[in-house]
């Protein structure tokens, strides 16, 4: 009854202006410049609904519904610099608000004095922190990480990050807090909205009676700008978007809409067919294990993306998990930075806290994951002989990034034995703790049988870009790790 009398009261705002309907649509336009005032031609703008070019002179144009489209943004182009504050992507958005008061609007980009190439592109996902416990775990330990491996990537290039969804959970109060904690590092860091970034008391805009004063999404707009949007630097398009369909009172589907779809579409119109393109979303489109939280319109997502070499980033399921889902589309369903909701150290794969750092040199693109409280190249856990249960005569190891070009083999005594046996199963490490937090069956789990008093036995995997992990269990069932070349 009171969601039914809150809409009801939205509805009576939305209709109430002095007795006279509001205006809603406008003809907006203004200008892409550089820092030196001349225009830049053919940069695309668009209102979320509506897509324009501008001409040599820089001038755009849009005729724009202020009741469904919430901001004009533009996809800065890739001889410019992502514009940024405080290491926050700002600057290239204009609620569309501002842009009736102002007559339109005047977006200022800085020409890049040599391209970007090369660059290092770093996800996290659910930072999800909802009290002073979680924030200060987020801050102390996440945090720290990523300000350590940000420095240390920029040294050589330039850094862009994206934070996947939940940045907090169900209190908008602590976006600011989540702000403060990565402005200031050497990196332009964009956001993703997820679905408790959402206000509980409201639905989402699409699902708001029209021109409604307040909506889901209203507080992240406020502080992060648009949902959907997109940017170029070397020769890579990379695109975020919200795949989650917010009705209200924590109730959401994980949906990409047909007019974002239609919006997608016509953005990817403007980039060469066949680019490298990066897609950041909430909820995962194609995952195996935990199919439940796929969106529910992949196929259709899927058609969109053909024609382009495509990875997706994205979070939601605090757990791991990557799905090559064809020739050109390999989606990267990263472990939690907040693991499984804080209650520990792990995902509920068992994958560690942490976040993944790729490296994009061209239109080739490669990555690792980086756990918060361990060496970036670590990238397995190994069990001795009767320390994982129900698999009490084997040698086990998780090897969370694990892809079908990954190899695990193993050796007894210096002699090679060939591959582990691939399994599903449950993680037995570190268990997350807590309501809701528990652990789910994973296929990124091996074993192998070893032979009584026949040696050590080390564990060997090998990614698809050459990079080694070793694992050895030693005779009193010690467990090292290290990592090395091939």
């Amino acid at each position: 009854m009171k969601a039914r009398g809150l809409l009801l009261l939205l509805a009576c705002l939305a209709l109430m202006g002095g007795g006279m309907p509001r205006q809603s649509v406008f003809r907006l336009s203004g200008m892409v410049v550089d820092t030196e005032g001349r225009g830049i031609g053919g940069v695309v703008v668009n209102d979320g609904v509506g897509f324009a070019l501008t001409g040599a002179d820089g001038r755009w144009a849009l005729v724009t519904d202020t009741f469904r489209s919430k901001f004009v943004s533009i996809s800065t182009p890739a001889g410019f610099r992502l514009p940024q504050d405080s290491g926050l992507a700002a600057g290239f958005f204009v609620p569309v608000g501002r842009a009736v008061a102002g007559g339109g609007w005047r977006f200022v980009l800085e020409r890049r004095p040599v391209a970007a190439d090369s660059f290092y592109y770093v996800a996290v996902s659910d930072p999800q922190v909802r009290n002073a416990s979680d924030v200060a775990r987020w801050r102390g330990e996440a945090v720290a990480s990523l300000r350590s491996t940000v420095a240390a990537l920029s040294r050589s290039r330039e850094v862009v990050g994206v934070a996947l969804g939940d940045l907090v959970f169900d209190d908008m109060g602590l976006f600011d807090d989540y702000a403060g904690s990565v402005a200031g590092m050497p990196m332009t860091m964009f956001q993703c909205i997820g679905n408790h970034d959402f206000d509980r008391r409201l639905p989402a805009l699409r699902h708001a009676p029209e021109g409604a004063p307040a909506y889901a999404e209203m507080a992240y707009h406020r502080r992060f700008g648009p949902t959907d949007y997109s940017f170029n630097i070397g020769l890579v398009h990379i695109v975020t978007m919200c795949n989650i369909d917010y009705r209200g009172g924590g109730r959401y589907a994980e949906l990409l809409s047909d007019s974002q779809l239609s919006w997608l579409e016509r953005d990817l119109s403007y980039v060469p067919r066949g680019s490298l393109v990066i897609l950041n979303m909430h909820a995962p489109g194609w995952n195996r294990e935990g199919a439940a939280a796929n969106i529910d319109n992949a196929p259709r997502l899927e058609r969109a993306l053909s024609g382009y070499r495509v990875h997706v980033f994205c979070g939601h399921t605090h757990f791991f998990q990557n799905v090559e889902v064809g020739d050109s589309l390999y989606q990267h369903n990263i472990g939690a930075a907040s693991g499984a909701w804080w209650s520990g150290d792990v995902n509920r794969c068992g994958a560690p806290n942490g976040y993944m750092v790729a490296a994009v040199d061209g239109d080739s693109i490669s990555w690792r994951y980086v756990a918060s409280d361990r060496s970036a190249d670590c990238r397995m856990r190994v069990w001795a002989p009767g320390t994982f249960a129900g698999h009490e005569g084997f040698v086990v190891a998780n090897v969370w990034d694990y892809d079908s070009r990954c190899r695990v083999e193993w050796m007894q005594g210096g002699r090679p034995m060939g591959g582990m046996e691939r399994f599903v199963g449950v993680d037995r490490g570190p268990s997350p703790r807590g309501a809701g937090a528990a652990a789910v069956p994973t296929s990124h789990l091996f074993r192998c049988r070893p032979r009584p008093g026949g040696g050590r036995v080390t564990v060997v995997v090998t990614d698809r870009f050459g990079g080694r992990s070793y694992g050895e269990v030693l005779a009193d069932g010690t467990v090292r790790l290290w990592s090395g070349r091939g």
